[in-house]
C-alpha cells in the first residue's frame, strides 16, 4: 500500500473534532459567569432594597441636622429611661433563656421519652405565634382578672402593667433560639466523650462543666446573641403587658413608637439609631470573640 493510500486510511480513522468546540466551550463559560454575576446583582440588591438602603435612611435622616438634635433626643430623661429599663429586660431574659435552651437542648437531644416531640414543637410554638397573642396570653393568666391574678394580687406581686410582665413576654418570644442554636452542635459532639468520662469516674456536674459546655460552647453564644437581638427589638409582647407609660413601662422600640406618633421625628430616628447600634455591637463583640479564640480553647 502508498504511503498516499495510508495516509488517507489514518484520517479517515481519526475522531471528527468540530472546529466549533473550542469557541462553544468558551461561550459556555462565559455565559455561566454571566448568570452567576446576575445572581450575586440580584441577591445583592434585594439585600440592598430591603436592608441597606433603610438602615443608611435612618442613619441619613439621624444625623442631618449635625450631633446637637440628636444628642439632645437621646439624653432626654424619658429616653434615658427607656434604654436602661431595655438593658434591664434584656439582662434578665436572656440568662435565664440561656440556662433554660441549654438545659431543653440536653433533654432533647440526650433524652428518649414519651412527648419528646410534642416538646420541641412547643419549644418551636413562639416562632409561630404573633407576639401580640403572646401578650394576650400573659394578660389573661397572670392579669388581674387572669388565673393567678387573685393570689398576685394578695400577695402585692405585680406582674402585668410592670418589669416583671415585661420580662417574661421578652422571655417567652426569644425562648427558642439558644436551644434550636445548642441542639445541632450536641448532635454532631456525640456522647462518646462523655460516656468515657463517667467510666473515668466524673460525676455529671463534672462532665458537663468538662466535656459537653466546651463542646456546645458556639452553639450557645450564637444562640444566646440571636436572643439579645430578639430580646432588645420585641415589640409586641411587651406593648400588650407593659401598658406603654411613658417613664415607667416604656422600652426603646415602644419609645421609638410613641415618639413617631408624636410627630418627633427626631426623637425617634435617635431612637432607632441607639438600637441599631446596640444589635451591631453584639455581632461585633461574637465576631471579635470568635476571632480570638482558637479552635478547641474554651472561652474564659
Amino acid at each position: 500500500m502508498s504511503s498516499s493510500a495510508s495516509g488517507a486510511v489514518a484520517s479517515a480513522r481519526a475522531p471528527l473534532v468540530p472546529r466549533s468546540r473550542a469557541p462553544s466551550r468558551a461561550a459556555d463559560e462565559r455565559a455561566r459567569r454571566a448568570r452567576r454575576l446576575g445572581l450575586r446583582a440580584i441577591a445583592l440588591g434585594y439585600l440592598a432594597l430591603l436592608l441597606v438602603a433603610p438602615v443608611a435612611m435612618i442613619f441619613y435622616r439621624t444625623f442631618a441636622h449635625g450631633l446637637a438634635p440628636v444628642w439632645h433626643a437621646v439624653s432626654a430623661a424619658n429616653a434615658q429611661h427607656a434604654f436602661w429599663l431595655s438593658l434591664e429586660v434584656v439582662a434578665i431574659a436572656v440568662p435565664l433563656n440561656t440556662v433554660f435552651g441549654i438545659g431543653i437542648a440536653l433533654l432533647l437531644e440526650r433524652g428518649r421519652f414519651r412527648g419528646r416531640a410534642l416538646l420541641g414543637m412547643l419549644i418551636d410554638l413562639p416562632f409561630a405565634i404573633s407576639p401580640v397573642v403572646v401578650g394576650l396570653a400573659l394578660v389573661l393568666v397572670y392579669g388581674k382578672t387572669g388565673w393567678f391574678g387573685n393570689w398576685l394580687a394578695a400577695n402585692g406581686i405585680a406582674v402585668i402593667f410592670s418589669v416583671p410582665g415585661m420580662v417574661l413576654a421578652t422571655a417567652v418570644v426569644s425562648l427558642p433560639f439558644v436551644a434550636r442554636e445548642t441542639i445541632p452542635v450536641l448532635h454532631e459532639l456525640g456522647t462518646d466523650s462523655e460516656q468515657a468520662a463517667a467510666t473515668l469516674g466524673a460525676s455529671r456536674w463534672q462532665t458537663f462543666m468538662r466535656i459537653t459546655l466546651p463542646g456546645i460552647r458556639w452553639g450557645v453564644v450564637y444562640g444566646v446573641v440571636l436572643t439579645t437581638a430578639r430580646a432588645l427589638g420585641e415589640f409586641g409582647a411587651v406593648s400588650i403587658v407593659s401598658g406603654r407609660i411613658e417613664g415607667q413601662t416604656q422600652t426603646l422600640p415602644l419609645y421609638v413608637q410613641d415618639r413617631f406618633e408624636n410627630f418627633d421625628i427626631t426623637g425617634a430616628y435617635a431612637a432607632a439609631v441607639v438600637l441599631a447600634l446596640l444589635a451591631l455591637a453584639t455581632l461585633l463583640a461574637m465576631n471579635l470573640l470568635t476571632r480570638h479564640t482558637r479552635p478547641g480553647e474554651a472561652v474564659t
